[in-house]
C-alpha cells in the first residue's frame, strides 16, 4: 500500500509547486516594505531583490506535509486490519509516527532559527551551534527507535577489527556533524543567481534516484519510502523557488533556505540510514569546503564577502582577491598557502614589497581561475554541470566500487 501512499504524496507536492509558483510572487512587494531585500551586486543597475524567501518555501514544504502525516499510517492501518474479523489493529506504528514527527521538527527548528540568521545577521559560531540545537529532536528519535551505532567495516580492515565495530556515542557526533555540515555547506557553496537552490534541486534529485535504485533492489524498503515522502515535496517547492531564483533573480533564498535544505537531507540521510551515501552527492560541497578551509578556519586573511567582482563593462565576473604577507601567516597557513601554488589551484601575485595577492578560495573563484572571465549564468550552469556529475561518481562509488571494499564474506 505504500505505491498509493507515494502517489498520493506527489499529488499533494504537486499542488506545492502550484501553490509556490502562485504565492513568490505575491509576496514579493511585501519582503521590500519589511526591508527583507538586498541588492543584486552582479547587475550593472545594482536592482533590490527581495530576499529570505526561503521560509515561504519552507512554510509551504511543512503544509504539505502536515497535510500527508495521515495518509501512509491510514494505509498501514487498512493493511493490517483483521481480514476475516474486520478488527482494528492491535498496534499502531508509534516508532514511524514519532519519526515523521521529529523530522518535521527538526526541519520547522531549522527553518526557524534559519530566518533569525538573516533577520539578526548571526555570527559563524552561531551558524554552527544552530543546526546542532535543530538536530536534537532527531537524535533523541533515533535514540529511541535505534540506538544503533555500529557500523559495517571494510574488507581490508576486517582482520584487524572484525566485520563490524560499534563506536557508541561518537556515532551520534557524527550524525550532529553531518547536520552541521549539510546546512553550512550549501551556505558556503552561494551567492550568486541560482546556486543554492540549483544545487539543492539536484542533490535531491540524486537522493530519489538512490531511492528508487534501492527499492528496486528490496534494501531498507522501509527507509527509502520515508526518504521519498520527505524529498518529493522538497524537490517541488524547490523547483518552483528555481523559476524565480535562477538568472536573473527575482527573489534571494537567504541562509533560511540554505539551512531548510541542509537539515532536510540531513533527516531523510540520518533516519534513512544512508548518511555515508548523502555525503557522496555533497561531493562538490565537500571539495568547495576542503578548498575553502584555509580561510574559514583564518590560516589565511578571510574577507566577510568572498563572492566575485562583477565589471558593470564586459557583465563578466571576475576572481575576488586577498592579500597578505607570508611572513604574517603561521607556519600551518604558509603550508596550505604553498602547496596550492605548487598544484596550481590558486591564482599568484607577488610584489616587490612582499605582498602577495590570491583568489578568495572558494569553489566559485576556482572557476574562474580556471575558465577567466565568464559571465554569471555560465557560472552557475558550470557548477551545476559538475554536481550532476558528482552524482554519476557517487552512484558509481556507491555500488560498483562499493562491491569491492563490502563484498559479502
Amino acid at each position: 500500500m505504500s505505491g498509493a501512499a507515494i502517489a498520493i504524496n506527489s499529488a499533494i507536492s504537486g499542488a506545492a509547486y502550484y501553490m509556490a509558483i502562485r504565492m513568490i510572487p505575491r509576496f514579493r512587494d511585501m519582503f521590500i516594505k519589511a526591508n527583507l531585500f538586498g541588492n543584486d551586486l552582479c547587475k550593472k543597475d545594482k536592482p533590490q531583490v527581495p530576499e529570505s524567501f526561503g521560509v515561504l518555501i519552507g512554510c509551504v514544504y511543512l503544509v504539505s506535509l502536515f497535510l500527508f502525516i495521515p495518509i501512509p499510517f491510514a494505509f498501514d492501518e487498512a493493511a493490517a486490519t483483521d481480514a476475516v474479523t474486520g478488527g482494528k489493529p492491535d498496534t499502531f506504528p508509534h516508532d514511524k509516527f514519532v519519526e515523521l514527527i521529529a523530522a518535521l521538527l527538526s526541519i520547522c527548528c531549522m527553518i526557524f532559527l534559519g530566518f533569525a540568521d538573516d533577520v539578526l545577521d548571526l555570527r559563524w559560531r552561531h551558524k554552527l551551534l544552530l543546526p546542532t540545537i535543530a538536530t536534537l529532536p532527531l537524535l533523541m528519535v533515533y535514540y529511541v527507535n535505534y540506538n544503533s551505532t555500529t557500523i559495517i567495516m571494510p574488507n581490508f580492515a576486517r582482520d584487524l577489527i572484525g566485520t563490524s565495530l560499534n563506536i557508541g556515542v561518537l556515532y551520534y557526533i557524527f550524525m550532529g556533524m553531518l547536520a552541521v555540515f549539510c546546512t553550512n555547506a550549501i551556505n558556503i557553496l552561494a551567492g550568486i543567481n541560482g546556486l543554492e537552490v540549483g544545487q539543492s534541486v539536484i542533490i535531491a534529485g540524486s537522493i530519489l534516484i538512490f531511492n528508487c535504485i534501492e527499492l528496486y533492489l528490496g534494501h531498507q524498503v522501509e527507509s527509502h519510502i520515508f526518504s521519498i515522502y520527505l524529498m518529493l515535496p522538497f524537490a517541488a517547492t524547490t523547483l518552483a523557488l528555481w523559476k524565480f531564483n535562477k538568472y536573473p533573480s527575482q527573489v534571494f533564498v537567504g541562509d533560511t533556505y540554505c539551512y531548510f535544505a541542509g537539515m532536510t537531507f540531513a533527516v531523510v540521510g540520518i533516519l534513512g540510514h544512508f548518511s555515508k551515501t548523502l555525503l557522496l552527492f555533497f561531493l562538490p560541497q565537500v571539495l568547495n569546503f576542503l578548498y575553502s578551509t584555509p580561510q574559514l578556519f583564518h590560516f589565511v586573511p578571510c574577507p566577510r564577502h568572498r563572492l566575485p567582482k562583477y565589471d558593470s563593462k564586459t557583465d563578466l565576473l571576475h576572481i575576488s582577491t586577498t592579500e597578505f604577507r607570508m611572513e604574517e601567516l603561521n607556519p600551518v597557513g604558509r603550508l596550505m598557502v604553498k602547496t596550492l601554488q605548487k598544484l596550481r589551484l590558486i591564482s599568484w601575485q607577488a610584489r616587490p614589497d612582499g605582498l602577495i595577492r590570491t583568489n578568495n578560495f572558494t569553489l566559485i573563484n576556482f572557476v574562474l581561475v580556471i575558465f577567466g572571465p565568464v559571465h554569471e549564468r555560465v557560472v552557475t550552469q558550470m557548477l551545476m554541470a559538475f554536481q550532476a556529475v558528482c552524482t554519476l561518481i557517487a552512484l558509481t562509488i556507491r555500488y560498483p566500487l562499493a562491491n569491492y571494499f563490502y563484498a559479502k564474506t
